[in-house]
């Protein structure tokens, strides 16, 4: 039996495969650890399931090595930027994420925002609740087609191609830039070219150093004015004040964001830039799909505990 720290309540049957295992928090009321708590609790168990707002970084780390017994991390979420992989592959520590599970939700939520920003869904239903809507009028919140219209993807994982197979249903173009080539009907090695000729661009690129607001003021620039930008990856590929700028000044419709640099503080200019459809990163929040990806997690802490290696360790 190990002792595992659990950072955040999840959802009921989440930690059903450490049943037997001695657990360590949440906190009662839900609130997140510090990092001084964090690095505590690290020199203490055998393993840690984390979220995506816990820094497991090299304080953190070291605690665990300290301690002689921290050997996993399993992060409940498909991204892992919020953890020091290197260091912990330098510790000895596994660091897992939960990979699969929620491709398909997190894509019907980017469609979701694809639909509300396009067809100013929530600008109109932001009148009707203030009663500012006085009656039908033929010229009113006059939106983009999506249907037929040019999609872009930029990351083309599993979750990318989820979109891609929505968009299908729309009659949609769709187009698609990766790091490298994927050999399918749509690849565009250049990133601006698909920004310049698509109608809706929908980002799925991780976080991290190499993604850092790949999507600034410049390439901002070279989408179309008509252009839909939807966010669903991390906060920090899109430069928010650069965003925020182009819907102000009508360089860009619309914008559909689920995720923020520095969450949950939006930029100022964001929270009141017109035809911007924001949400508070629920991209993968239904209840099915969270408990798969608290018990993907479990299962993997469980896996390392008994010797074994889990398929999702993240890449070295």
């Amino acid at each position: 039996m190990g002792r595992v720290l659990v950072t955040r309540r999840l959802p009921d049957g989440g930690l059903d495969p450490l049943a037997g295992h001695e657990l360590i928090g949440p906190n009662a009321d839900d609130s997140p650890f510090s990092h001084h708590e964090l690095v505590a609790h690290a020199g203490e168990v055998d393993a840690i399931v984390s979220v995506l707002t816990d820094k497991i970084d090299a304080d953190v780390l070291a605690a665990g090595a300290a301690g002689g017994r921290l050997r996993v991390v399993a992060n409940v979420a498909v991204g892992y930027d919020n953890i020091d992989v290197r260091v912990a592959r330098e510790r000895g520590v596994v660091v897992c994420n939960t990979p699969g599970v929620l491709d398909e939700t997190t894509a019907d939520l980017a469609f979701t925002l694809i639909l509300a920003a396009s067809r100013l869904a929530h600008e109109a239903e932001a009148d009707l609740r203030g009663d500012r809507w006085k009656g039908w009028g033929i010229t009113q919140y006059l939106g983009r087609d999506v249907h037929g219209a040019t999609l872009g993807i930029v990351g083309y994982g599993r979750i990318g191609r989820a979109v891609a197979r929505r968009a299908a249903g729309f009659d949609m173009r769709v187009l698609h830039h990766a790091r490298g080539n994927t050999g399918d009907t749509g690849y565009l090695a250049d990133l601006d070219e698909l920004l310049a000729t698509s109608d809706i661009v929908s980002l799925h690129v991780p976080g991290g150093e190499t993604t850092h607001h790949l999507i600034d003021a410049r390439r901002l620039a070279l989408m179309k004015p008509t252009g839909v930008l939807v966010n669903t990856a991390r906060g920090s590929v899109v430069d928010e004040a650069a965003l925020a700028g182009a819907l102000h000044e009508g360089r860009l419709f619309a914008a559909g964001v689920d995720v923020f640099e520095r969450e949950p503080a939006v930029h100022p200019r964001l929270l009141d830039a017109p035809r911007a459809v924001l949400l508070p990163h629920i991209g993968s929040a239904s209840h099915a799909t969270r408990t798969r990806m608290a018990a993907l997690a479990a299962s993997a802490v469980v896996t390392v505990l008994n010797g074994g290696m889990p398929p999702n360790v993240v890449p070295s």
